[in-house]
């Protein structure tokens, strides 16, 4: 079974504000408990966390040991203050506060760097996203500073605009990477970039009543086909869900995503299970402190 490369265990995939509410007095073992059984139950023994701003990350380290999984962290994610990060991490208004957040994460011993410059989907329309992209310059230098101190970056990022500057600055990983095209993906070939796109978040919404079907579609198969063409063009490709996000649970969520790559590339199983393994390996190998 392949790990889960991208989860959030502070959220349960129901009700984002029940969980919140949870966990805002400090972390809640018995929540935490009940999502490392579920990754157990699906026999998934690894499992990289996209962050939080509870103290859960730190807590379930401490005990993801005891249900046979290897867990890694950022601890929290990193945004710009005014732009969207919060629910997963601490904002900074300036390059040297952010540098001062990374040298704060070592000392928590984190695992990697996740920083967010992009908004998020909204469903209310096709291509639309909750803000645009950060400054090509702040994503370069939040990069940079990372990797001066030793770390890979894991970059959330949706749209052209927030994608192609990340690869090209170096990101060791796209999560999401929605609305991108051709160039994004060329460029995340030529440089090495693993691509976790988290399909199965929007996959999942289909007719669930809560956003329009026809909207969650289209949607869906521009994410479906954005998959067919990095695939084809020798893209490193990893099964992440973003467990814990509505509709998407700890555990299954990862199964879920492989199944729909195995219905969207029409190619052997054996060849995408093995791409999807190469680009895990990838991510395994990178995304830790030696």
């Amino acid at each position: 079974m392949f790990g889960e490369c991208h989860a959030h265990l502070f959220m349960d995939g129901i009700d984002y504000r029940a969980a919140v509410e949870a966990h805002k007095n400090g972390p809640d073992e018995i929540c935490i408990r009940r999502h490392l059984q579920a990754y157990k139950d699906c026999g998934i023994t690894y499992v990289r966390e996209g962050g939080d701003h509870y103290g859960v990350s730190q807590k379930v380290r401490e005990m993801a040991g005891e249900y046979g999984i290897e867990y890694r962290t950022p601890v929290f994610a990193i945004h710009k203050k005014g732009h969207y990060g919060k629910i997963v991490g601490c904002g900074v208004e300036t390059l040297k506060e952010f540098w001062e957040k990374v040298i704060e994460i070592r000392k928590q011993k984190g695992d990697f760097i996740k920083i967010m410059v992009s908004g998020i989907m909204e469903y209310d329309g096709y291509g639309h996203l909750s803000e645009d992209a950060l400054e090509k310059e702040w994503i370069r230098e939040m990069i940079h500073i990372a990797h001066e101190e030793g770390f890979a970056v894991m970059v959330h990022a949706n749209g052209r605009e927030a994608v192609l500057p990340a690869v090209l600055a170096g990101a060791d990983s796209i999560e999401h990477g929605n609305y991108i095209d051709t160039d994004c993906m060329d460029a995340m070939a030529e440089c090495g970039c693993v691509w976790v796109p988290t399909i199965v978040t929007t996959g999942n919404l289909i007719g669930c009543g809560r956003y329009d079907d026809e909207v969650l579609k289209q949607i869906f198969d521009m994410e479906c086909r954005n998959l067919a063409y990095a695939f084809e063009n020798g893209v490193n490709l990893a099964a992440g869900s973003d467990a814990g996000a509505y509709m998407v649970p700890h555990g299954k969520g990862v199964g879920q995503e492989v199944e729909i790559f195995l219905k969207v590339l029409n190619q052997e199983t054996e060849m995408i299970m093995e791409r999807l393994a190469e680009g895990e390996k990838k991510i395994r190998r990178t995304f830790r402190i030696e």
